[in-house]
């Protein structure tokens, strides 16, 4: 059986009641607790309340987060400690990164040895940004570069991996399998449009995704985080809706 995750951000306390039903209905099996940047003094007693297992996923690009370019060192530096101070005092065993944007990726390699942390899980990215950038950690080869470099493990984003894919009109399959290879400690998993170069983050069954297929590429055992993105600032239910769908696609023969 896999191990699913629930994505949250470490400002959502507004779903703590559904959190905990879903918890206690077996519906996931940790949290995948993204970072927002300045909020664990007014949010981190409310995650240290839950009795339930937590992965820390750092902030990104979209809140400034950028290890391959020099000058931001001390900001990302800084966003390192705060993700960090979740982690110690949520007993994560897992930091995500992104490798960064339009920067060196040898300057990513130099700022995780810095950080110094073996809990560091390095994500792959689509070739492209939102805005057209070009991403550090799009190829196998560049997260086995940081792989071997640093010492760190992998998280296998295939939506990332499907959209690099499609950047360079290859086989979106072929592709992953290179991925595969790096023996990813943990996946990420939505639905999307299957040709596209962007990532959006659907629901199970409301993209072109082959999911079950992805499925079959995945180790059992391995622990997987749905990021679907949230209807509802009130509930939950769309992640419930997407793990049935998950479970279905499971137990069909």
């Amino acid at each position: 059986m896999y191990k699913i995750g629930l994505k949250l951000w470490s400002t959502n306390e507004n779903y703590k009641d559904h959190i905990i039903s879903l918890y206690n209905e077996k519906l996931f099996d940790y949290i995948e607790l993204y970072v927002k940047p300045d909020t664990y003094l007014s949010h981190g007693s409310f995650w240290k309340s839950l009795a339930i297992p937590f992965e820390i996923h750092a902030p990104h690009f979209g809140d400034g987060v950028n290890m391959s370019l020099p000058e931001k060192f001390d900001f990302n530096h800084n966003l390192y400690l705060q993700a960090k101070q979740f982690a110690d005092d949520l007993h994560a065993h897992i930091i995500i990164f992104h490798p960064g944007v339009g920067g060196d990726i040898n300057e990513t390699i130099r700022q995780i040895k810095v950080f110094n942390d073996t809990r560091i899980i390095i994500e792959n990215k689509p070739q492209f940004g939102l805005n057209g950038e070009l991403c550090v950690g799009h190829t196998p080869e560049e997260i086995k570069k940081i792989i071997n470099e640093t010492g760190v493990r992998f998280c296998l984003d295939m939506g990332h991996a499907i959209c690099s894919a499609n950047s360079k009109k290859i086989n979106f399959m072929s592709y992953l399998h290179r991925f595969l290879e790096l023996s990813p400690s943990l996946y990420h998993l939505t639905d999307g449009e299957i040709t596209s170069e962007k990532d959006r983050h659907d629901h199970y069954g409301e993209g072109t995704y082959p999911i079950k297929q992805l499925l079959s590429l995945i180790p059992d055992g391995s622990i997987i985080t749905n990021e679907a993105k949230k209807e509802s600032h009130e509930n939950l239910d769309c992640f419930k809706k997407d793990i049935n769908y998950f479970r279905k696609l499971l137990t069909e023969s």
